[in-house]
C-alpha cells in the first residue's frame, strides 16, 4: 500500500466579480493554517468600499456555512486534512455584486476497491473495480497482477482479453473469457496525481463451469437415491403382507340342500 502526502496551500486570489472603489478587481486574501481542533481556512476581502451583507462558504457546490456578518474577514474551520475533508471550498462575500474566492485543500489519492474479493465464472467476463474520493481527481490509474515473479503490469487491450476504463476517480479492469489456471489471483489498482499515488489490492476468485450446476446435480441425485430406496422396498415385501381379500377371495359356503331332502322323503314314508 502506498501512504499519501498532504499538501495545503496558502495563497492570494483575484475576484470574479465586482469592482473596487478605483475600479480594478476586488482582492481577496485567503489562507490555510493549522489551528486548535483542525485546519482555518480564512478569506479577507481589501476592498473596503463594498458594503458586505454577510458571507458564504461552499464545498464545491453546497452551502457549508452562511452568516450575516459584515466583517472584511471570513473563516471557516476544517478537522483536518484528509481524503473526506479535501475538495475545494469557496469564501462567498454577500456585496453587490458578490464576490469570491477558491482555496484548494489538496491531498494524494484514497484509493479504495469497490469490492475486495470478486467472484466469477470460468468463461464469463470478470470486473474489478476502483475508485478514490479524494481532491483533486487521480491523473493516471493502472493495473498490474501479482505473481510470484512480481507484479505484472497490465496493458490495456492486451491479449485481446484484458480493456482498462477509467474515468475521473474511477476506474474497471475487465477481463474477457476468465480462466481458472491464469486469471485467479490478486491485482492492484493504483492511482496518481500530483501529490503522490496509493493502491488497493481485489482478489479474484474464479469458478468451474459445472460450479453453477453442483445444486441442481445434488437435488437430482437426493431423488434418484429416493425413489431407489423405495423400489427396493417394495420389491422386498413378505407375502403376509399382502391383504386377505386378495388371496383368490373366501371360501365356499356349505350347502343344506342334502339334509332339506331326506327330511321330505321321511315325511312321505309315514
Amino acid at each position: 500500500m502506498y501512504s499519501f502526502a498532504l499538501i495545503t496551500v496558502s495563497a492570494v486570489f483575484l475576484l470574479l466579480g465586482g469592482r473596487g472603489a478605483d475600479g480594478s478587481d476586488p482582492l481577496i486574501v485567503t489562507s490555510h493554517s493549522n489551528a486548535t481542533g483542525g485546519d482555518l481556512l480564512t478569506c479577507n476581502l481589501t476592498d473596503f468600499a463594498l458594503v458586505i451583507s454577510g458571507h458564504q462558504w461552499l464545498k464545491g457546490a453546497k452551502v457549508i456555512h452562511e452568516d450575516k456578518d459584515s466583517s472584511q474577514i471570513t473563516t471557516h474551520n476544517i478537522t483536518g486534512v484528509n481524503a473526506e475533508t479535501s475538495g475545494q471550498y469557496t469564501c462567498k462575500f454577500l456585496t453587490s455584486p458578490e464576490v469570491y474566492a477558491v482555496i484548494n485543500i489538496t491531498v494524494a489519492p484514497h484509493v479504495v476497491a469497490y469490492k475486495k474479493t470478486e467472484h466469477g465464472n470460468e468463461g464469463d467476463t470478470g470486473v474489478l473495480t476502483c475508485k478514490s474520493n479524494s481532491f483533486p481527481h487521480v491523473e493516471e490509474w493502472m493495473w498490474s497482477m501479482v505473481s510470484a515473479d512480481g507484479n505484472k503490469p497490465i496493458v490495456n487491450g492486451s491479449e485481446d482479453r484484458y480493456y482498462i476504463k477509467s474515468t475521473g476517480n474511477k476506474t474497471e479492469l475487465r477481463i474477457h473469457q476468465l480462466e481458472i489456471e491464469k486469471d485467479q489471483g490478486e491485482y492492484i489498482c493504483n492511482g496518481s496525481n500530483e501529490h503522490g499515488n496509493e493502491g488497493a489490492i481485489i482478489s479474484l476468485h474464479v469458478r468451474s463451469r459445472l460450479a453453477a450446476l453442483w445444486p441442481f446435480l445434488g437435488i437430482v441425485a437426493e431423488v434418484l437415491i429416493l425413489v431407489t430406496v423405495i423400489f427396493i422396498y417394495e420389491k422386498r415385501r413378505k407375502p403376509d403382507d399382502v391383504p386377505e381379500d386378495e388371496d383368490g377371495g373366501s371360501a365356499p359356503l356349505k350347502s343344506n340342500a342334502g339334509a332339506n331332502h331326506d327330511t321330505v322323503r321321511q315325511r312321505n314314508s309315514s
